[in-house]
């Protein structure tokens, strides 16, 4: 890599070692404000020195009715923001005229501006399922909302035991200075065994580690404050599993130059 990241400074890290998530950096919901924070609770766990996210039988779905296809979700996120009731301005907008159901405390856990972040994760992926950790812009301004994805994982894409297409990247969804960067690189790892999926951030480029080895290099990435999102994702209308969908993250850290 460009640096080690011995030879720069620890600024963040979340180890998961108290009882519970750190509500000054996690919001333990997802996109609440285009659902409620009652229906877009995560469903979690923190446990042996790890935060546990899941998706159990019983779990609603998330924006019920609007949302297509069907989507459940358990998710932490490290940044919240919306504007009132009726509003469209609300973070990642999953279709266009989307409108606030429930208006959004601005929280600013832990955004950072450029830096080596790195998470230590493992999943359950069934066929119907996904993980994914990602960083988002804050769109406290529309233009604030590309995405830097340092791992994206659906079932259907994994050999097990063996590989798995794992999907990094840029999406510049509303912002006109990044473009779209994205691909799943087929990688012969078992992602149910702990990886390091980690983001060299500069205001050139955006290089994507797995284990401490490069596998893409972005140029042009966003060039502003950004949150982190952890999730672990379920299709009901994909083939039936009995596995539990979970994302296990060990730890997250982020460096400064």
């Amino acid at each position: 890599m460009s640096d080690r990241p011995d030879a720069r400074r620890l600024v963040f890290e979340d180890d998961f070692d108290g009882p519970d998530l750190d509500r000054t950096v996690w919001l333990p919901h997802y996109l609440p404000a285009w659902s409620s924070l009652a229906e877009s609770a995560a469903t979690y766990a923190v446990r042996d020195s790890c935060l546990y996210l899941t998706i159990p039988p019983e779990q609603g779905l998330w924006c019920a009715g609007d949302h297509s296809p069907p989507l459940r979700v358990s998710g932490v996120q490290s940044g919240n923001f919306s504007g009132p009731v009726g509003s469209t301005v609300g973070q990642q907008p999953y279709r266009q005229g989307v409108r606030v159901r429930e208006e959004q405390e601005t929280f600013w856990g832990w955004t950072p501006e450029y830096g080596y972040l790195e998470i230590r994760a493992r999943g359950v992926v069934t066929p119907r399922a996904m993980v994914a950790c990602w960083m988002v812009g804050l769109e406290d301004i529309p233009e604030r909302s590309a995405e830097i994805c340092l791992m994206e994982v659906f079932g259907n894409a994994v050999v097990p035991g063996v590989s798995a297409a794992v999907g990094m990247g840029l999406h510049p969804f509303r912002d006109p200075a990044v473009a779209e960067d994205f691909q799943a690189v087929r990688l012969p790892i078992d992602v149910t065994a702990f990886h390091t999926y980690a983001v060299d951030w500069t205001p050139d480029s955006a290089e994507i580690f797995i284990d401490g080895a490069l596998v893409r290099r972005c140029a042009g990435p966003p060039t502003y404050p950004m949150q982190m999102m952890l999730a672990v994702f379920d299709f009901p209308s994909g083939p039936p599993g009995d596995e539990v969908p979970s994302l296990v993250v060990d730890w997250v850290r982020g460096y400064e130059r």
